[in-house]
């Protein structure tokens, strides 16, 4: 596993599972790109008992094909013609894994499954029969699957209503890197460049490591951000056409709401989307934004009051963020497009907001600069108000010691200045949330910024806790 990066609570998911004392059937997901299938061969060092991988756009008959092409390369019990069934195919590896008699997990690795799914096959009553007539029976099979197309996974595999309701045994879901873990990968590739500019190529790429996997050694970070997103021939230039399609059924209304919400960077509730994208409410809005929460690519922030109806919901997709913001802007190729507008307004702009985002996926990081990770904490969200004052904060984390932290969070080229217009406006929201709240918890500010924040009379007053870019690594 030389060549893993990082996806160290997977791996011990995965070790886990392999020790367990009964078959398990585990179920991989997460957004187009993440490195799904990369992490799985990797871990596995490329050696199952069986491995399947689906066909994109393929009929049933081709489907079963590529399963007969399959398993006479990887089985001595040759198949003279392909199965006519799923139902035939999966008796044939059945008899395959029961010529191993080692006492050890049998790994079969079944990839792209939602592709095998295909229209009035028996797919899911041969997966079915395999699991829960054979494999569950037994101690030693460990099935895992894996699919990018979110909403066959969610809907159809991890909250099946039949047969296999309940049978998935572990559900994991890929993340994108964290900044440790893209600092880990670019140094792994060569890549010479500060954590400042890691960030910065953090806010377009999210730490998609198949994004990542097209950085050039020779190039800086804004350049290989040109080179990505604004050349002809760049990876990001043409991804969004592709994202949603291959990931949803009926895409139209995920893009959408990811539109409607790149509109607005403090996020909205779910009565201002449908306002906004003029969808309407029902059973199938919850269910896109739940693929669409459960697939990564927005996320909700309770309340701290935990009122439902005003939960927020953010687009903390950063490269659909970056896609609304700046790709879709620039029809046509432009050299050096990025290089050039280096700290233009519009790119300090969406830096401020695509930072909070950063810091937002990284939670836990803070918390641990905090001196607060064995504390039982909630995180949440709070917008409101006071009389004619309204504040929104983005960030607060509710701690059962009796404190509320009230996290800021600003990106900035040097060590970020409080100055008095902002220690203004930092006490009124301080005051606006303890007077609508009513908190009894004690408020501290904690401020998460690049470099630091600059000591001077307003920091040491209002300032407890002063977070840099570092910790969040």
């Amino acid at each position: 596993m030389k060549d893993l990066i990082g996806r160290q609570n997977e791996q011990k998911i995965i070790q886990s599972l392999l020790n367990s004392s009964r078959s398990e059937f585990a179920a991989f997901f997460g957004r187009r790109r993440v490195g799904k299938t990369f992490f799985i061969r990797e871990y596995f060092q490329y050696n199952f008992d069986f491995q399947l991988t689906g066909l994109a756009n393929a009929d049933t008959s081709q489907q079963l094909f590529n399963f007969y092409n399959a398993f006479n390369r990887q089985s001595p019990l040759l198949l003279d013609t392909p199965p006519k069934s799923w139902l035939e195919a999966f008796e044939h590896l059945k008899d395959h894994i029961e010529l191993t008699t080692e006492k050890r997990k049998k790994v079969v690795f079944i990839d792209e499954i939602p592709w095998l799914d295909t229209a009035k096959s028996d797919f899911m009553i041969g997966l079915e029969s395999f699991w829960n007539h054979w494999a569950s029976a037994r101690k030693d099979i460990f099935l895992i699957v894996c699919g990018s197309a979110a909403s066959w996974m969610i809907n159809q595999l991890i909250n099946n209503s039949g047969g296999l309701h309940n049978r998935v045994t572990r559900e994991v879901k890929i993340e994108p890197f964290t900044l440790s873990e893209v600092e880990a990968y670019l140094l792994s590739r060569g890549h010479i460049c500060t954590r400042y500019q890691i960030i910065q190529l953090y806010m377009v790429t999210g730490g998609v490591p198949f994004y990542l996997d097209r950085l050039k050694t020779e190039l800086s970070i804004l350049q290989n951000i040109d080179e990505l997103c604004f050349s002809k021939s760049g990876v990001l230039r043409n991804e969004f056409q592709h994202l949603f399609k291959s990931l949803f059924n009926k895409f139209e209304k995920h893009e959408k709401i990811v539109e409607t919400l790149s509109q607005k960077a403090i996020g909205m509730t779910r009565q201002e989307i449908l306002d906004k994208s003029k969808l309407k409410s029902g059973g199938t809005f919850s269910k896109v934004i739940e693929e669409l929460e459960l697939s990564g690519f927005i996320t909700s922030y309770g309340p701290i009051d935990k009122k439902i109806k005003d939960t927020l919901y953010r687009l903390s997709d950063f490269y659909t963020l970056f896609y609304f913001k700046f790709i879709q802007t620039v029809p046509h190729p432009e050299p050096n497009y990025w290089v050039k507008r280096a700290d233009s307004p519009s790119q300090r702009a969406w830096a401020g907001y695509a930072f909070e985002q950063v810091c937002l996926a990284h939670t836990e990081a803070i918390k641990s600069a905090i001196g607060i990770s064995g504390v039982s904490t909630s995180l949440g969200s709070w917008r409101g108000k006071h009389g004619e004052k309204g504040v929104q904060i983005d960030m607060l984390i509710e701690r059962n010691d009796g404190v509320t932290n009230i996290c800021e969070m600003k990106f900035s080229i040097s060590e970020f200045t409080i100055t008095k217009s902002y220690a203004d406006n930092l006490r009124t929201k301080i005051s606006v949330y303890k007077n609508a709240t009513k908190t009894k918890n004690a408020i501290q500010l904690i401020t998460v910024t690049t470099y630091g924040v600059s000591k001077n009379a307003y920091a040491s007053e209002l300032v407890q806790k002063d977070i840099t870019m570092d910790d969040l690594f």
